[in-house]
């Protein structure tokens, strides 16, 4: 599938759904059915601590990051999407599962806070290019508003 239909169809999936869990569950799966060369689709949920896995497909995975480690690290200290061609040759790189090659993360904001890191792995190097990541900033975007809506929902 193409980025195009997937975020039409993302957006016809999640569109005033109550809850955020069921926003964040639902885009993994989605994302982890409809994306080539994919092994993990995931996401870290940040609090004070460090970030805390969230929703997500693949295999069993690391259950707490710190702030100070990995890739995921970079990204939420940075605040900014981060492309990693080969997690192997990344400083500080924690590896939840071995079969990674390349990875990709891109933070989420609800009320200019850092709310969760979208986490994407490939057993593939090089996997993820621009285009990627514009998409995948697109989807973070929609994904945002929704939350936010969901959270407007249950008030």
């Amino acid at each position: 599938m193409e980025y195009k239909e997937i975020i039409l169809s993302l957006k016809n999936l999640i569109k005033d759904v109550k809850y955020d869990v069921t926003i964040l569950s639902n885009t993994s799966a989605f994302l982890f059915g409809n994306l080539n060369n994919i092994n993990w689709v995931g996401f870290y949920l940040t609090k004070d601590d460090g970030m805390h896995l969230g929703p997500f497909c693949g295999k069993v995975a690391c259950m707490f990051l710190p702030y100070n480690k990995g890739v995921c690290a970079k990204c939420a200290t940075t605040k900014e999407a981060i492309i990693v061609k080969d997690v192997h040759e990344f400083k500080g790189h924690i590896a939840c599962d071995s079969n990674s090659n390349s990875e990709i993360c891109i933070p989420l904001f609800i009320n200019n806070k850092l709310y969760a890191i979208l986490d994407i792995d490939s057993p593939i190097k090089n996997r993820f290019n621009d285009n990627d990541l514009k998409n995948l900033k697109e989807i973070v975007n929609i994904l945002e508003t929704e939350i936010l809506k969901s959270q407007i929902l249950l008030d």
